[in-house]
């Protein structure tokens, strides 16, 4: 899964102040207990249209207002040297995690995808504002490139939907710009 052209990659400086401004929202988030993890999505498993199917393990959302320009944010890479039992410790240790995109505006909730049948691992996300899920991107990009197979990160922004939309009517997620068969569009339950 190369990057696409379309895929922006803030500078690292940008992103990673990004970053520390999301950790010291979060913190606030955190401590007001605005952060929770739901469980209705846990254990399902999603196919996707390269083929691919994956367990959400995971669910993550903010309390807030509903979305005014809702979007899914889809993102994708493989972890660099994590194989076998130790899929299962990076589950368990992802929640350390949360502080890295809760705090970024416009973030809604996240379906947190094992690896697929492909190695790779998946973020499903429900954004308000298409381009602040593209900034939020932009940033984990560099995050993500600490720890991931090179080539291997890749993100999708699709607008005007919420995510629990796409999970019930994945044919909501379909564009005529590109193939059916991307590795972003989720199909039915598997």
């Amino acid at each position: 899964m190369p990057c696409h052209p379309s895929q922006v990659r803030h500078p690292r400086t940008k992103a990673w102040r990004a970053v520390a401004r999301c950790m010291g929202t979060s913190c606030a988030l955190l401590a007001r207990r605005r952060v929770y993890l739901p469980k209705g999505q846990v254990g399902r498993m999603l196919r996707f249209a390269d083929g691919s199917t994956a367990r959400v393990y995971r669910e993550t959302a903010v309390l807030r207002q509903p979305p005014r320009e809702p979007c899914v944010l889809v993102v994708s890479f493989r972890l660099r040297l994590v194989r076998g039992r130790a899929h299962r410790l990076f589950e368990a240790e992802s929640i350390l995690n949360t502080p890295l995109f809760v705090g970024f505006p416009g973030f809604v909730s996240k379906l947190w995808c094992a690896h697929d049948t492909f190695g790779a691992y998946r973020g499903l996300y429900e954004w308000d504002g298409p381009a602040q899920a593209e900034d939020y991107a932009a940033a984990l990009w560099r995050v993500l490139e600490l720890v991931s197979v090179p080539g291997s990160i890749s993100y999708k922004v699709l607008p005007g939907l919420h995510r629990d939309e796409a999970l019930a009517d994945p044919a909501r997620m379909l564009t005529t710009a590109e193939p059916d068969h991307s590795w972003w569009r989720l199909l039915s339950r598997a």
